[in-house]
């Protein structure tokens, strides 16, 4: 498992030890980042369910100018900081134990807004989409915020949730990419280029 491309290419990262966390591919890795980026000028990333913190690493390594991990396990916080370590990060990177709903009404608290977020939950959790709405609810999300939800493929989560709807779908053997964006107005109502 390394860092693709970007500014800490190469980097090889580690996984958490035990059967608990699975880390994205290499593979679906950069699919997703080709989808979503694949470079960024800037913005705030939110890894939530961070587990090697493989993806917001990859974000930061591609322009992001700062990331939030946010994961329960206490090893994969030792391997998050190891890692952003690692990747030579670690000035712009935030990383907390705690569950995801409590780490969210947090940093609703602190006013913290974001512009790319990853979900990539256990494979057993199908709430992400009620996180996304927490999130929506919780004014957590720029205007032009991308979330990724990586998840079974068993599982179909809904094409819209409240104001963000799904515009890309990528499906990897049992590993699904959901990708939502927020709903674009219709603006044929308004006044026209000349």
């Amino acid at each position: 498992m390394r860092v693709i491309s970007g500014s800490a290419r190469g980097r090889t990262l580690k996984a958490v030890p035990g059967m608990n966390t699975r880390p994205t591919t290499d593979k679906v890795k950069e699919a997703l980042f080709s989808m979503i980026g694949p470079y960024f000028e800037g913005g705030v990333v939110l890894d939530l369910f961070a587990g090697t913190g493989g993806l917001g690493i990859e974000a930061i390594s591609r322009g992001m100018d700062k990331a939030i991990f946010i994961d329960m396990d206490t090893k994969a916080i030792d391997t998050i900081r190891y890692n952003v370590k690692v990747a030579s990060v670690e000035s712009k990177a935030e990383i907390y134990r705690n569950d995801a709903k409590r780490a969210l009404k947090v940093l609703e608290k602190r006013g913290s807004q974001f512009d790319l977020v990853f979900m990539d939950p256990p494979y057993r959790y199908t709430d992400a989409d009620q996180l996304l709405a927490t999130m929506i609810e919780g004014q957590l999300l720029g205007e032009d915020a991308v979330i990724v939800i990586e998840h079974d493929s068993a599982h179909q989560y809904p094409e819209t949730i409240q104001s963000f709807t799904s515009w890309k779908q990528a499906k990897y053997g049992d590993t699904t990419l959901s990708l939502y964006r927020r709903a674009v107005q219709d603006s044929s109502s308004g006044a026209h280029e000349v």
